[in-house]
């Protein structure tokens, strides 16, 4: 790896931080992607035993959320592997982290606070990826 490329790449992080930043990316593009396929691609019957609020909204925001978190889960691994466009990859991970606030919300009106905890675990790792891939461990885009 050039210099150049190196000092770019971890200005001010370093290997551990980059290393722990692409653990969660992978995490969460695994897990938002079984969620996103589910709910892009699961016919509306089943999908309303597995998720109890897809029955209380229209089957095209269900679909919306689907694509938005599979689109999401491929933002998070592949501007950053590719290094084209890598701040790509931040800017997946900040929009779940608002997908996540807004499921938080979403959950509180209906009265469903055990469902909390997930979005906003899942929330908070994408911020730490957004913040971190943004500041403390960007990747350098290809020359």
């Amino acid at each position: 790896m050039s210099a150049t490329i190196a000092s770019a790449g971890h200005a001010s992080g370093s290997k551990a931080w980059s290393i722990g930043l692409w653990v969660v990316q992978v995490l969460l593009a695994v897990m938002f992607g079984m969620a996103g396929s589910m709910k892009a691609l699961t016919a509306m019957p089943e999908l309303g035993e597995k998720i109890m609020w897809a029955k209380d909204v229209p089957l095209w925001f269900t679909r919306f959320i689907g694509v938005s978190e599979l689109s999401a889960a491929i933002g998070l691994i592949l501007p950053a592997a590719t290094r084209i466009r890598p701040a790509l990859t931040a800017w997946a991970a900040a929009g779940l982290a608002f997908v996540m606030l807004s499921a938080i919300g979403f959950h509180v009106m209906r009265g469903e606070t055990p469902f909390v905890i997930m979005p906003l675990v899942l929330g908070a790792l994408a911020a730490f990826v957004a913040w971190g891939r943004l500041r403390k461990a960007p990747i350098a885009p290809r020359s």
